[in-house]
């Protein structure tokens, strides 16, 4: 029986953009079958939470991660399929693999665009047939088991450059679901900051802006340990850049905020040429905000559509930020 989800964070999934409910629409669907599932997205983007998401709506048997990255070497089909007694030198007793493990489950072959060809013939045939046969055995052995795969890559460009096998690829596409990136869901930031900062002190609305302008390349699983560093080296009081990951501060310095900084600092015609003092190497978010709005209102003499002109933001905006600075 499929299981209704809970609230707040359905299925593991935190957020309220529709994107993140469409995943959430195609989980339910394919919990209700045992047909593969095929799940693409960007590395961190939560392809194995939507994997385990799917196992435990409707679970049944073992939920058995395969990681096709770590695979390498001699003992892949071992590792997979088991061996007979005997079966190589060092064999000394029969070996159970990770598809015998999840018979009667699923099995859920993680970054499966980097499982070597010759493997993937074997679990074409474990796909289309239900059977595989242990290194060294004679006999083959039929599974039942759910098989959920999931990759950062393009199939299809791994296809065309005879990376990954077609037949395969059509096998496991019967129920794709796109997990998209971070970036594609911004809505969902204030909402996943506050899940992985519980009952952590973090001043959210001090890096709200920044987290939602930046592109976030490792998606989610790049947020949680942004979030989880903020909180392991911040002290008391404002939050401070000193605290975010390097990859953070490097977009501050480029984002927004200080694109402002920059163009006070500019020329502009019919303007005063006004020049910030030096902000300290470490400075609160707001702070230097602030810092920025001051100065763009010092120089147009606290004109504030010039101000906002100068500054290339709307006065909506201006006029909100002012409000939140308490400068109006």
């Amino acid at each position: 029986m499929v299981k209704t989800p809970g609230i707040g964070s359905d299925y593991g999934l935190v957020g309220r953009s529709a994107a993140i409910a469409e995943v959430r629409r195609l989980i339910e669907k394919a919990a209700k079958s045992r047909l593969p599932v095929l799940l693409l997205g960007e590395s961190g983007s939560g392809k194995e939470v939507v994997a385990r998401a799917i196992y435990e709506c409707n679970p049944r048997g073992q939920y058995v991660p395969i990681d096709c990255g770590a695979l390498v070497g001699t003992l892949v089909e071992s590792d997979l399929f088991g061996h007979a007694k005997g079966a190589f030198t060092g064999a000394t007793d029969a070996k159970k693999g990770l598809v015998e493990a999840a018979d009667g489950g699923t099995a859920f072959f993680d970054e499966i665009g980097d499982l070597p060809l010759e493997m993937q013939v074997k679990l074409l045939r474990l796909v289309q047939e239900h059977e595989y046969r242990p290194v060294g055995s004679l006999t083959w052995r039929k599974t039942d088991l759910r098989i959920i795969a999931a990759t950062h890559r393009d199939l299809k460009a791994e296809v065309a450059a005879g990376l990954f096998r077609l037949d395969l690829y059509y096998r496991l596409n019967v129920l794709p679901i796109r997990i998209p990136p971070l970036r594609d869901r911004r809505e969902d930031i204030q909402l996943l900051v506050k899940h992985f900062a519980e009952g952590g002190d973090l001043p959210i609305s001090d890096v709200i802006r920044l987290f939602e302008s930046y592109e976030w390349p490792g998606n989610v699983r790049e947020l949680k340990h942004c979030v989880e560093r903020i909180l392991a080296l911040r002290s008391e009081g404002a939050l401070r850049m000193a605290d975010m990951p390097t990859s953070l501060q490097n977009h501050f310095r480029a984002s927004e905020i200080h694109t402002l900084a920059r163009s006070v600092e500019e020329p502009v015609e019919n303007l005063p040429r006004y020049l910030p003092s030096n902000s300290p190497p470490i400075v609160s978010i707001p702070d230097s905000e602030r810092q920025t709005i001051v100065a763009a209102l010092a120089a147009t003499g606290g004109e504030r559509g010039k101000a906002a002109s100068l500054l290339k933001i709307s006065r909506t905006t201006l006029y909100r930020r002012m409000k939140e600075y308490r400068l109006d």
